[in-house]
C-alpha cells in the first residue's frame, strides 16, 4: 500500500466550501438527522486558527463540500510486526497459546526485522487511507530482537513524521521474566520516545501477578511513564490483576488517567452488578481501557464502562500477521461494529459512535450544538463525502484527505 495522498498545503493557508455540521433536526423532540452548512477555515501552525463564514469567491483551496471530520486515532495496534507487505498467509491451527506464539516469535523475529521499516511505513499508509494519522503502538521488547523494533518503528515514523504520529509502548511480548527481558525493559523506560510502560498476562506467562505488576508500576513511576498492559487471561486471574493495578492507581495519583488495561477480556465475563462495581472501580482510579471490539463470544461491556465515566479507548491491535488476520486498520470499520453489536442505530447513536475512531471528539455535543472545530484545535482533520457523521459511520465512507499537523494531503 503507497501513501494515498499528495501534500496540498502547509504551513498558513485557508480552505473553502467545508462542510460543517451545524446541529440536529428534530421531529416531536427525537432527533432525526443532522444539520449541515458550509465555511471557510483557516490554518495556521499546525491549528485551527478561525472557522468564517464561507468565502466561496476566494482563492483559498476548494474543500468541493466534503464534510470535515476529527482525524481518526488507533490507539491499540503493533505497527512493528506486521505481515502487511508479505505475501498473504493465515493462521497455523498449530499454534493455540501464547506461549505457542512467543516460540513461533522466536524463530521468525530475526528475519522480519530485515524488513519491518518497510512494513511498517506500508501499514500506516493503509491506515491513512482510511484517515488515522496518529496511533498508540506497541513495540516488541524481548531478548531476540533487544531494541531493534523500537529503533526501526522510529525510522518508519520519521519518515511519516508529515502526517503521521504515535506515542510508543514497551511492550514485554515474551514475558518479563519468562524470557531475559527486565534489563531490557528498564533501558527502553530511560527513553524519552517510550511513552508507556507494558506488560502481558502476568500470572499465565511469567507466574506471578503482584511481582510483575509491582515492576511494571515502578519502573513506570521511576520515569514518569504510563502504564499499558496486554491481559487476555479471564476469571479469577484476569480480575486480580485489574483490581491490582486500581489499587495502584489509587495509591499513586502521577498514573491516574495514564494507566490502561488492553483486551481486559476477563470484563465481558462478569455479570451485570460485577460489571457495574468495576466499572465504578476503574472509575475511581481513572484506569481506561483499550479494546479492539472482539466478538466470537467476548463482547465487552463498552456502554457500561463508558456510563459510568471509564476512559474506553478502540484500536485494531492486528492487521494481517501471524496474531490475527481480521483487522483492517480502519477505524470507522471499528465505530462500525460498535454501532451494530450495542444497537446504536440511531441518527443520534450513531453520531455518537463516531467518537471510538475519533477517541471523544465530536462536531456536536448531546443537544446538537457545535462544539468542533474551534479556534485553536488541531488541525487533524479528514473530509469524506458523508452528509454527516451518522452515515459516515453507518457506510463507512471514502476518506478523500487527510490532514495532521495542519499538512494537508488529498487523495491521488
Amino acid at each position: 500500500m503507497q501513501f494515498p495522498y499528495q501534500l496540498t498545503a502547509k504551513g498558513k493557508y485557508s480552505l473553502k466550501n467545508v462542510r460543517l455540521e451545524t446541529g440536529f433536526e428534530y421531529e416531536n423532540e427525537e432527533v432525526t438527522g443532522t444539520k449541515t452548512d458550509l465555511f471557510s477555515i483557516d490554518i495556521e501552525d499546525g491549528k485551527i486558527k478561525a472557522v468564517r463564514i464561507n468565502d466561496p469567491a476566494s482563492n483559498a483551496i476548494d474543500a468541493k463540500g466534503y464534510l470535515m471530520l476529527p482525524a481518526f486515532r488507533d490507539m491499540h495496534i503493533h505497527l512493528d510486526k506486521t505481515l502487511y507487505g508479505l505475501p498473504w498467509k493465515a493462521l497455523s491451527p498449530k499454534r493455540r497459546t501464547v506461549k505457542d506464539m512467543i516460540a513461533y516469535e522466536q524463530e521468525i523475529i530475526p528475519e522480519l526485522l530485515k524488513t519491518s521499516v518497510e512494513r511498517a511505513e506500508q501499514l500506516i499508509s493503509l491506515q491513512q487511507r482510511y484517515g488515522t494519522h496518529f496511533a498508540r503502538a506497541h513495540f516488541n521488547i524481548d531478548p531476540t530482537s533487544g531494541l531493534q523494533s523500537l529503533e526501526h518503528l522510529e525510522q518508519a515514523l520519521e519518515n511519516k513524521k508529515d502526517s503521521f504520529r504515535a506515542e510508543l509502548v514497551a511492550f514485554p511480548q515474551h514475558g518479563v521474566y519468562y524470557t531475559e527481558t527486565l534489563p531490557l525493559m528498564k533501558e527502553a523506560a530511560q527513553l524519552k520516545s517510550v511513552g508507556f510502560i507494558g506488560g502481558l498476562d502476568p500470572l499465565s506467562i511469567d507466574g506471578s501477578i503482584e511481582k510483575v505488576m509491582d515492576f511494571t508500576v515502578q519502573l513506570a513511576l521511576d520515569h514518569h511513564k504510563g502504564i499499558d498492559i496486554h491481559l487476555h487471561e479471564v476469571g479469577e486471574s484476569g480480575m486480580k490483576t485489574i483490581n491490582y493495578l486500581i489499587d495502584k492507581a489509587i495509591e499513586n495519583p502521577e498514573l491516574q488517567g495514564k494507566t490502561f488495561v488492553s483486551h481486559a477480556f476477563a470484563l465481558a465475563h462478569l455479570s451485570p452488578k460485577e460489571t457495574q462495581q468495576i466499572a465504578e472501580r476503574l472509575a475511581e482510579g481513572k484506569v481506561g481501557i483499550a479494546s479492539s471490539v472482539p466478538f466470537k463470544g467476548t463482547v465487552m461491556p463498552i456502554p457500561t464502562l463508558k456510563k459510568h465515566g471509564v476512559d474506553v479507548l478502540i484500536g485494531n491491535d492486528n492487521v494481517q500477521d501471524y496474531w490475527s488476520t481480521f483487522g483492517s486498520g480502519n477505524m470507522l470499520q471499528k465505530a462500525n461494529l460498535i454501532a451494530e453489536l450495542y444497537g446504536y442505530a440511531t441518527e443520534l447513536a450513531l453520531s455518537r459512535a463516531l467518537q471510538f475512531a475519533t477517541q471523544g471528539i465530536l462536531p456536536l455535543d448531546e443537544k446538537g450544538n457545535q462544539q468542533w472545530p474551534k479556534t485553536g484545535d488541531k488541525a487533524a482533520v479528514v473530509f469524506t463525502g458523508a452528509s454527516c457523521s451518522a452515515e459516515a459511520v453507518s457506510r463507512m465512507t471514502t476518506i478523500e484527505a487527510l490532514m495532521n499537523d495542519g499538512n494537508l494531503f488529498w487523495r491521488n
